[in-house]
């Protein structure tokens, strides 16, 4: 078999979290980090998020993915590896673009953490002011 030597590769970001993302053909397995997705996200909704490029272009059982994250907190790595198998469905057919575009899953969110600022509580809170 010629093919099972194909892969397709992705890179997403998400607040501080990197991953790097490679799809090869399988049955829908799952590994991050080298665990398993069900042990990596303990939460549902992040390993919904970590699913839903395959969902929506129908190719859950069609591919096995491994994903090598690192930075940041669940939520953002979640956020990395989706951007990174929606760039990598994309090199495995570039058809699939409408469809991950209008679900807005091409772009990455590039919302982080504020800074704080000196004179300041946080990066938005001031210390309480006293007129007298």
């Amino acid at each position: 078999m010629a093919t099972s030597n194909v892969e397709y590769y992705g890179t997403g970001k998400r607040k501080s979290s990197t991953a790097r993302v490679r799809l090869l053909p399988g049955n829908g397995e799952v590994t991050i980090n080298k665990r398993p997705l069900s042990d990596y996200f303990k939460n549902e909704t992040q390993r919904t998020v970590v699913r839903y490029p395959l969902a929506l272009t129908e190719n859950v059982e069609k591919f096995d993915i491994k994903a090598l994250v690192d930075g940041g907190g669940t939520s953002g790595q979640a956020g990395a590896i989706r951007l990174g198998i929606a760039k990598a469905l994309l090199q495995f057919d570039a058809e699939l673009r409408p469809r991950l575009k209008k679900a807005g899953l091409l772009s990455r969110d590039s919302r982080v953490k504020e800074r704080k600022k000196y004179g300041q509580k946080g990066a938005r809170k001031r210390f309480q002011f006293s007129k007298r």
